[in-house]
Order: structure tokens, then sequence, then C-alpha cells
């Protein structure tokens, strides 16, 4: 149990059944995302409670993946006849998708929203790792627009010149990429803003999506209660009872997921060469009946630079006080004798080249992140 007390509370105030879904942004790695993997949990917990007249959905994300809101509002819809979201704090991109799907968006007045412009991740494999470039859909659309609108480029020759500059840094399947991901987020608002039972005008739908994909030109901006209500969203401010309750049970996972405690591998290798971290939680998934939580494991090692042919021998000799000679020393005391300075050698060998390891110079940090996967909270 980490918020079911105040879900409760929630519900006995809205006279819903509330949904919570968290993904954390916990600094430096342990960040979670909007992704398929919780659509099935989600499912889940949609089943638990039931068929409501409402539902809401708690949300806190920083985005993630721009074809799974339409799949999470619609499998919601199938549940309820009238879907809110409640935001506490941030539901930024895919989250902000998410909320244009409600009939009713509940703002706290510290919640924000963000704009949708899609981020195209681009990898590509160099040696023997591979490097990932996040591209912004709308940097692209803004540079042609730049082109066009302020540089006064209105030559073919000129322009085509210019748009062959942009082509070999990103390919043409790239540029192609960025067209579709443009023409999806478009369409997936779109759906989603139809889908409310009160339904917008054609202008107003357009104007909506116009402003939170090219007019807001920042992707880190922040949009507050107010400026949401005059893009034309369906915002409602949250009487006082309800903010704190629902801000009570953001701290809650704020908590629970150490969202203030930033994991910085350098401090966390302080003194250390290696590390091992159990069980980070990065998201949550929480209902009146059940609790999902996502932990991983990381392991953080410095990386050095050490020669690949490194080899020691060690040679330990004894060296035996002056008063005893080695003729007079019994054969088999000798064979014990020499048998344990070649264990010790043996046992010193590691060691000696863990301490050349050690001093040699750092170049850089090895992290593996592995075992992540939505599972039932083991305190239920």
């Amino acid at each position: 149990m980490i918020g079911k007390e105040l879900i409760n509370q929630i519900q006995e105030i809205r006279k819903s059944k509330v949904v919570a879904y968290i993904t954390g942004d916990r600094p430096f790695f342990a960040t979670a995302r909007i992704a398929e993997d919780a659509v099935r949990p989600l499912y889940e917990h949609l089943l638990s409670i039931g068929k409501n007249k409402k539902i809401d959905l708690f949300l806190y994300s920083r985005g993630g993946d721009v074809s799974i809101p339409w799949r999470i509002v619609s499998m919601f819809r199938e549940f309820c006849d009238e879907f809110s979201v409640i935001v506490s704090y941030k539901a930024h991109s895919a989250a902000t998708l998410i909320s244009l799907g409600a009939d009713r968006i509940l703002m706290g007045k510290k919640a924000e929203l963000g704009p949708i412009d899609p981020t195209l991740v681009k990898t590509t494999a160099g040696g023997t790792a591979l490097s990932r470039q996040e591209i912004s859909v709308e940097d692209v659309n803004s540079y042609i627009s730049f082109l066009r609108e302020k540089a006064n480029i209105n030559d073919q020759s000129a322009l085509a010149q210019m748009l062959s500059i942009l082509a070999n840094n990103l390919t043409p399947l790239t540029l192609g990429a960025v067209n579709r991901q443009s023409s999806h987020i478009r369409l997936v608002a779109r759906k989603l803003l139809l889908s409310r039972k009160e339904k917008l005008e054609e202008e107003k739908i357009n104007s909506i999506i116009e402003t939170l994909t090219e007019r807001i030109y920042s992707h880190g901006h922040a949009i507050g209660r107010k400026e949401a209500k005059e893009i034309g969203l369906s915002i409602k401010m949250p009487d006082k009872q309800l903010e704190e309750t629902s801000w009570n049970l953001y701290l809650k996972y704020e908590d629970f997921l150490k969202l203030n405690e930033p994991l910085d591998p350098l401090v966390i290798l302080t003194g250390r060469e290696e590390q091992h971290l159990e069980n980070i939680h990065i998201g949550v998934i929480e209902s009146e009946n059940k609790t999902h939580v996502f932990p991983i494991q990381v392991d953080l090692k410095r990386k050095r630079q050490v020669s690949p042919n490194l080899q020691i021998n060690l040679n330990l000799t004894l060296n035996l006080p002056p008063s005893i000679r080695p003729e007079n020393i019994p054969q088999n005391t000798q064979q014990i004798v020499q048998q344990m300075v070649n264990q010790a050698a043996r046992n010193l060998q590691p060691l000696v080249q863990q301490e050349i390891i050690r001093q040699s110079p750092e170049i850089g940090l090895d992290m593996k992140i592995y075992g992540g996967r939505w599972q039932k909270h083991n305190q239920e």
C-alpha cells in the first residue's frame, strides 16, 4: 500500500473510481516513461474496479511514447461514462496527450501540462557502442519555416541547397520519419479531442493542436492551468479539499520513488570501483484494490584505461635468518614452506592486478540497467 488511503479519499470526494499512473523522473538515471508495458497492468486495475459512471486517472509523467495515449484513453472509456484526468504536478508531452482525451482535466495550482511536439530518437552503431540522437520534429519544421519566413529564401535552387544541408545531417529516411511523426502526433491529438463527451468545433480543435505542437516554441515550457484554459482545454480547478488530498497523494509517490534524491553515479561510486543497486523503483500504478511497481537493478563501474596486455608475474622469495641454513631444514618442511609461498603469490596476484587497475586513468563509467518489469507490490 502506497497511496490507497488517499485514493479512497479522492474517490469519496469525486464520487468516482481512481487509478494512479506515475512514471518517475528521479535524476540521474532512475527515470521512466509512458510506454506500452503499462497498458496491461492498467487494464488489470480497470477490470478490478469494473464499469463505473466516473473514472479519474491520477497522472504524473514527463512523457513517453506518443502512440500509447490513444490506447490508454480508449481503454479507460470502455469502463466509464465520464473520464477525467487529475494533474497535481507534471503531465508533460505524452501525458498531456492523455489529458487531451479527458472530459475534464482537474489541475491543481502546481499542475503543469506541456507541448506535444514529438522527439524522434535516432540510434546509430559506432564500433561496439550505440549512440542515441534525439531530434525534435518541430525543430526540423521550424528550420524550414525559418528559411522561408525569416531568412526570406524563396529561390528554389537556394532553398534546395539549404535543404540538402539538412538532408546530409539527417538522411532522407530520417526526414521522412520526421514528417510521418509530425503527421501522427496531430492525428492522435485530434482523435483524443474528438473522443470527449463534449464535442468541440473544428476551428477550436485545430487551434489547440497548432498551439501545443508549433506555437509554444520550447519543449520544456510548463503550461499552467490558466494558460491551458486559454488554449481551449477543458480545465476544472479543484476545490481546496480535493487539491490538498491530490497533492498529498503526489507526495506519497514522490517519497516512494525518491524523486528528490538524485542518483548521481559519481557520488555513489565515491571510494568504490563498482556498485550494485537493488530495487530502484521508477514507476507506480495503483487503485483501491491493487498496486503495481516497476523496480530496476543497476550496476555501476568505473571505466579505466588499462593495457590490454596486462600480465603480472610474482616471484616471492623467503629470506631466512642468518642462523638458519637451508640445507639444515627437513625436506618435507621445505616443501610445505614452498607451497605456502606459491599460494601467497597466487593470492596476491589478483590484489596487485586490482590495485594497478584502480590507479589507472579513469576514462568513463559503465552503467547497466536491467530487470525492469511491472509487478505486484510485495507489501499488499
